[in-house]
């Protein structure tokens, strides 16, 4: 396991930052990208604490010129992926119309014959009030039907024909099992070792669909069963003679991260362990890696503006050898704030 560890903290750019080109590949293996959890609205997608560049601009200019693009994936939720793999994910995510309302047909039309529309032309046209266009405009956006075009970070965007947009595209270039398929050699990848259990909580795809392509990519070859869990074949062969890296790093990962997306199912429980019976609100707000893994989250509430950071809660052993290195990453991760306790301690 610390020869996994060590290899996982690798290859997503822990130890050794990402320039341009790495981070390329490291994004299309982390897909779908969602913003920074609660603070990234209107911003570009960032893998944070993984670069030597500023990637939130890298992400802007990538926007701008539609080499980004967002849409509604894993459980509905927004995303951010390369235009150059909108045909997997159209595989992985799309949610045929297959009983259009009268209101989805309608406003479907409009924007065929008369698009692209902002919501408050939609608005116009309609009648409609806005909480009722919204959920609209997203189910049609799930069946890859429509676009909203985000190339920037104002708010006032317009609604496309997706055909129109993205010309040429096939929808249904891939089978759901090989898009599967495709994504877990990704995700094995960047994760070395994984379970089915956390293919399901990163990518919300129901886990006997993840099963079976795993299944698959088992009797080809391509990944060995481990432990309860799997990993490349490859990489079987270089752990072999693979020496881990010294580690010593704590960062605070927001709750859309890939890593902790990967394993939130465990994450919950863990912090639901530490937090258990305290009296000030306690919702975990970012979760500390220490030396490539979990080990606790700086809890409190969330809300505009500055978080209400009421506590630091750990599971290490040796935690307060380690409490100035944990709270100077939760100050990164929060301007500069400092959390009220540590360890359920106001001492500071």
């Amino acid at each position: 396991m610390q020869k996994i560890i060590s290899l996982r903290m690798e290859r997503q750019c822990f130890i050794k930052k990402a320039d341009e080109a790495q981070y390329i590949d490291l994004y299309r293996d982390m897909q779908p990208v969602q913003n920074v959890y609660w603070s990234g609205f209107g911003q570009p997608p960032t893998l944070v604490f993984r670069t030597d560049f500023d990637d939130m601009e890298f992400n802007r200019r990538r926007q701008l010129t539609r080499q980004l693009i967002k849409g509604r994936f894993a459980g509905g939720n927004l995303g951010w992926i390369d235009s150059r793999d909108i045909e997997l994910f159209a595989a992985l995510y799309q949610k045929p119309l297959s009983r259009p309302t009268v209101e989805q047909l309608r406003i479907l039309e409009l924007i065929e014959t008369a698009g692209p529309l902002n919501i408050q032309q939609i608005k116009k046209e309609t009648g409609l009030l806005v909480k009722q266009i919204t959920p609209i405009l997203h189910r049609l956006q799930e069946a890859f039907l429509i676009y909203e075009d985000q190339y920037d970070g104002e708010w006032d965007r317009s609604w496309y024909r997706f055909a129109e947009m993205f010309p040429g595209i096939k929808k249904d270039k891939y089978s759901k099992i090989e898009a599967v398929k495709m994504v877990l050699q990704r995700f094995a990848y960047r994760m070395v070792w994984f379970d089915t259990a956390m293919a399901r909580s990163f990518y919300k795809i129901p886990e006997k669909e993840i099963k079976l392509a795993v299944s698959e990519l088992v009797s080809e070859g391509v990944l060995i069963a481990l432990e309860s869990g799997y990993i490349l074949k490859n990489d079987a062969n270089l752990l072999a003679h693979y020496s881990p890296k010294t580690m010593r790093f704590v960062y605070a990962i927001h709750r859309n991260d890939f890593i902790y997306k990967a394993q939130e199912h465990v994450l919950k429980e863990m912090t639901k362990s530490l937090t258990d019976g305290l009296s000030y609100d306690h919702e975990p707000l970012q979760y500390l890696l220490i030396d490539g893994v979990f080990h606790g989250a700086a809890v409190g509430h969330f809300h505009n503006g500055p978080y209400d950071l009421n506590d630091v809660v750990c599971d290490l052993p040796d935690v307060e050898n380690r409490k100035e290195e944990i709270i100077d990453a939760i100050c990164v991760a929060n301007n500069g704030k400092m959390p009220e306790r540590f360890m359920g301690k106001n001492d500071r």
